[in-house]
């Protein structure tokens, strides 16, 4: 187990982690590390390891893990046969692999190239969606751990018995590389080079435990490995779109663990029309609404404390009060963090840099909100309030520049800017679709988190 980079020891005193937080260790704990990394050779060091894993302050190592459980490689397909043929070709021969047709129009072909590599396949008369094929491919699976991969995706035979190497952890039911979007056959289009750089299924650099209402909440099927016996049946038939978060949320509500291992990666084939791909965004955006329907609040498009709220919204109003209000809600935020604090640290210090850091999260929630899940609502005030119209071209801006230079693309920013409020409005639309067919709000509700601590 190695510390995260973004985390610091010092002394007795681990900080940082996702979400941020502060955390006291003993002194036994503190002689395990060597280097930031314990070794986990005892039942004291193993508690260690999984707290700090589940608090996001810690990752496994995978050259330390033992070697991976036999597994089987379940693939879901509707014609593609070239991607399908691509696929097979960089597994090769080392893994059993089920190939699901799903009543695509030319089954011979499909036939034709599994046959060719090795795999076998189960052909559906009627199209079931890519949740019921998968289900299909998993019932004939007899190996321990399967690897769901869709047809356009690329993968390794290595790098998934790397992935399942994890599953040393008996309580760990699921895992998922970073997902890469990439451009087949040819230069990418401005839209596909933003794609490639900040595409919906890739969830970033950072390795993390996966729960709802965290910074990673989710993981998506294009890539997924799970252990078979506590999955059940696998996904949610009645679901065409959001059914890996519903798996992975009804698997972590048993009380299984899912990870996150960005140091392996496959790619995924971005779209290859303009309106091919805000279609996607749409389509991703509807299944919020189901979602709501099965997980409640779990959904939920923001987790909001009171203090930090209000301190962005009275700056936010522009008035005589609100510079007073702003800083009082700061000042309550600041009080409770120091007092949540261990005591014999430096607490001013960690409570003002904790301070800070809930109220930064705040703003940038509260932006996504405004310009992507709720953003017809935040149109209809930009026409009736100056203020709003100011508020939302900064946040805009700031947001379209912030994630520019964290990804750095190989695209202009002015069409990077434009492609980010394209995503944001489609996946939008299709929230407010979703929810409009459902008769729900649910998806466009912010959680409210009561305690007013930002640890």
């Amino acid at each position: 187990m190695r510390l995260r980079e973004d985390v610091t020891l010092d002394g007795c005193l681990l900080s940082g982690g996702s979400p941020h937080r502060v955390a006291r260790l003993s002194q036994r704990a503190v002689a395990m590390f060597h280097c930031r990394e314990v070794l986990v050779d005892s039942p004291a060091s193993r508690a260690l390891a999984e707290r700090l894993i589940d608090l996001n302050l810690a990752y496994p190592l995978t050259g330390s893990l033992p070697e991976a459980p036999e597994l089987t490689v379940v693939i879901p397909v509707r014609g593609r046969v070239r991607a399908l043929d691509r696929l097979l070709r960089n597994l090769g021969a080392e893994l059993p692999v089920i190939v699901v047709d799903d009543a695509s129009d030319d089954p011979a072909a499909l036939c034709e190239v599994t046959r060719r590599h090795g795999a076998s396949i189960i052909h559906l008369p009627d199209n079931v969606g890519p949740a019921q094929a998968r289900n299909i491919g998993l019932a004939r699976v007899r190996t321990p751990v399967v690897a769901f991969i869709d047809s356009d995706v690329t993968a390794r035979a290595g790098d998934l018995r790397d992935l399942a190497r994890h599953f040393a952890d008996p309580q760990l039911a699921l895992i998922a590389p970073r997902v890469r979007g990439i451009t087949s056959g040819g230069a990418p289009t401005w839209f596909q080079s933003y794609e490639e750089a900040v595409s919906s299924l890739d969830l970033a650099d950072k390795p993390s435990t996966v729960r709802p209402w965290s910074a990673l909440s989710w993981l998506p099927s294009a890539c997924l490995l799970a252990r078979v016996d506590d999955i059940g049946d696998g996904f949610d038939p009645a679901l065409r779109v959001a059914e890996d978060v519903d798996l992975v949320w009804r698997t972590i509500t048993a009380g299984k663990r899912a990870r996150y291992e960005p140091t392996i990666q496959v790619t995924h084939d971005a779209r290859a029309m303009l309106t091919s791909w805000l279609a996607r965004k749409t389509y991703y955006g509807t299944g919020a609404a189901p979602l709501a329907q099965r997980h409640g609040d779990l959904v939920a498009p923001a987790v909001l404390t009171p203090a930090p709220t209000i301190a962005i919204l009275a700056l936010a109003v522009q008035r005589r009060w609100s510079f007073l209000l702003a800083i009082a809600a700061l000042a309550t935020i600041w009080l409770r963090t120091h007092r949540s604090l261990p005591t014999g640290t430096r607490r001013r210090r960690h409570a003002s840099k904790l301070t800070a850091l809930g109220v930064l999260s705040t703003a940038a929630q509260l932006s996504e909100l405004a310009i992507r899940h709720a953003w017809p609502v935040t149109a209809l005030a930009c026409t009736i309030s100056r203020p709003a119209r100011r508020w939302v071209a900064m946040m805009t801006v700031v947001d379209a520049a912030l994630t520019f230079q964290r990804h750095r693309p190989d695209l202009d920013p002015v069409r990077f800017a434009l492609a980010r409020r394209l995503d944001d409005a489609a996946y939008g639309l299709g929230v407010w679709t979703g929810a409009w067919r459902a008769r729900t709000l649910r998806p466009l509700i912010p959680r409210w988190h009561m305690t007013g601590r930002s640890r």
